[in-house]
């Protein structure tokens, strides 16, 4: 069991810390989410609920994911992966395996000791790639209805065209380099070696091809400005995903949308929340998705 603490939110919905502790895990790892919940009165035995993950460096309530969480029309929960913000543990630049070791404690604790059914996943950039493994490689995967992928890299191999000039040199003569960032308003740096690329860029993304779930509907959100994942690696996804049935996959290119969607937060839940409104009704049909009203630019 963890421990948790509440808080009433301006919202209909309720609160809850909980701290989530990782089975076997070096270093004591605990993770801090946040659950909301509409019906908190109420038994969540088989009740759906939504997991958002963010990126790289990043935190629960970071860009969209806090305001995301707060409109959706089933519960959800959001968390730090290790080393970052309130959880503990080490991060690492190449750990998607410990990601995905987070992402497996989680889910065993909300459908254990809540016994809530995995529904939605959400996630930004590196948060992405974590749910891509979890859901082709995890049992309760198969019975997830929704993904939301925003900004996720297929191409892991070109990390290396992110590493500027000073870092191959600082590579070279100390064999790291560092990287910094401000996460949740206090600074954070984290040490890049050699090992921590290429353990990036071998991270194998191609499983979705041939593992993700065929009923599992679909949505990519690309900005055509990021310049830290290229936009091309949305339509490799779109490739992957757009011939299965009876899942659909829609491909969203935003003309001005940077990485993290600077600015466009409002943009990103209300386009996921017109996505997941269509996949309740049964209305979703592979494609490219329009911006603004559905039908019009």
């Amino acid at each position: 069991m963890s421990n948790h603490d509440s808080q009433t939110v301006q919202t209909s919905k309720r609160t809850t810390k909980l701290y989530i502790p990782i089975p076997h895990a070096d270093h004591n790892v605990v993770l801090c989410g946040v659950l909301e919940q509409l019906a908190p009165g109420e038994a969540t035995q088989g009740r759906k609920i939504a997991l958002i993950l963010h990126g790289t460096m990043g935190h629960k309530d970071y860009l969209f994911q806090k305001r995301l969480a707060l409109r959706l029309p089933i519960d959800s929960f959001r968390f730090d992966f290790r080393g970052n913000h309130e959880s503990t543990g080490n991060f690492g630049f190449g750990g998607f395996n410990t990601d995905v070791e987070d992402l497996t404690a989680v889910v065993a604790y909300l459908t254990s000791q809540f016994g809530y059914t995995i529904d939605l996943l959400v996630g930004h950039s590196r948060g992405v790639v974590d749910a891509f493994r979890w859901i082709c490689t995890a049992e309760e995967g198969k019975n997830v209805r929704g993904f939301v992928n925003v900004s996720g890299r297929y191409r892991m191999q070109k990390i290396y065209d992110g590493v500027s000039q000073a870092q191959h040199e600082a590579l070279k003569t100390q064999g790291y380099y560092i990287v910094k960032a401000v996460v949740a308003r206090k600074h954070f740096e984290n040490k890049v070696t050699e090992a921590d690329l290429e353990q990036f860029a071998t991270f194998d993304s191609s499983l979705v091809w041939d593992s993700f779930p065929s009923g599992t509907h679909a949505l990519s959100i690309h900005g055509l400005q990021d310049h830290v994942v290229p936009p091309f690696d949305a339509s490799i996804y779109a490739r992957a995903l757009g011939a299965r049935d009876p899942g659909t996959h829609n491909l969203c290119y935003v003309e001005e949308a940077d990485h993290n969607f600077t600015g466009m937060a409002d943009f990103v839940v209300a386009t996921i929340l017109d996505w997941f409104t269509q996949m309740e009704r049964g209305q979703l049909k592979t494609g490219v998705w329009q911006t603004g009203i559905r039908g019009k630019l």
